[in-house]
């Protein structure tokens, strides 16, 4: 399943990502904050205005924030 679509708190390991979906700058900045193959995440809360942007996702003791476009390009499963 695609990382848009895991329920909240639900943990999950990433399973893949289509890196050429996101831009160069923006996959290298998601490399550095730890979302990659084999990373737990689970997503910690929805945006609640139209169209539920951004999705806050839990990876060890942070959280970062991902738009949509972003959770749609990486694959999840769950734990």
């Amino acid at each position: 399943m695609i990382l848009e679509q895991l329920p909240i708190g639900v943990p999950a390991t990433i399973t893949a990502i289509d890196w050429a979906r996101l831009a160069p700058e923006e996959a290298q900045r998601l490399r550095a904050l730890g979302v990659d193959e084999a990373a737990e995440i689970s997503i910690a809360h929805r945006g609640v205005f139209g169209g539920r942007d951004p999705i806050a996702i839990t990876i060890g003791r942070m959280t970062v924030a991902l738009r949509r476009s972003h959770a749609a390009a990486i694959e999840v499963q769950q734990a």
